[in-house]
């Protein structure tokens, strides 16, 4: 995305600006939910010293990814129902549907459990290759979201390494834990 002039003098662009084009807002704070969470879950699911499961690794990341799209998408409709009177009409079943991002971002997570199971890897490995690509993808999205946001490349590449970060503590704590 090209600097623009309104930019210049900024470090970062325009705090608070309507994104230009891009991802919208929803698929980056749910896919960045939905890649923590997949990379947390099977962080947590790797057991030492436990019989390699993929299989049921892979039906707990699908489950608790779609139970936590259901309740975050659900807690919008509570919220708004404190305000509005009236059934779950339409807009507030969109607002459960919208959380759709957060259980595709655990895809690729699901897919290499699912690689192991068929006995392609080791399950080990496929933990260690989701939690390295989820960890990538955070910084992927950070950067993106930045430049949405009309922030130029250098603090679009710090916001990509915090949210790094995150994937980063989860890799760590993973290796202290096992």
């Amino acid at each position: 995305m090209p600097d623009h002039a309104d930019d210049a003098g900024r470090e970062g662009g325009a705090p608070g600006a309507v994104p230009r084009r891009g991802m919208p807002e929803q698929w980056l704070f749910s896919g960045t939910y939905g890649l923590v969470l997949a990379s947390a879950m099977i962080s947590a699911l790797d057991s030492t010293g436990e019989t390699a499961d993929p299989g049921s690794d892979a039906f707990w990341v699908v489950l608790t990814a779609v139970a936590s799209a259901a309740a975050h998408g659900y807690a919008h409709v509570i919220a708004h129902r404190a305000y509005v009177r009236g059934g779950a009409g339409p807009t507030r079943r969109r607002a459960v549907a919208a959380e759709w991002p957060l259980v595709v971002a655990v895809l690729p997570t699901v897919a290499l459990l699912l690689a192991a199971l068929a006995g392609w890897w080791a399950e080990e490995t496929a933990v260690d290759v989701a939690l390295l690509l989820n960890t990538v993808a955070l910084f992927g999205v950070g950067v993106r979201a930045a430049r949405v946001a009309g922030r130029r490349w250098p603090p679009s590449l710090r916001a990509g390494g915090m949210d790094m970060l995150l994937g980063l503590l989860i890799i760590a704590a993973n290796a202290l834990i096992h």
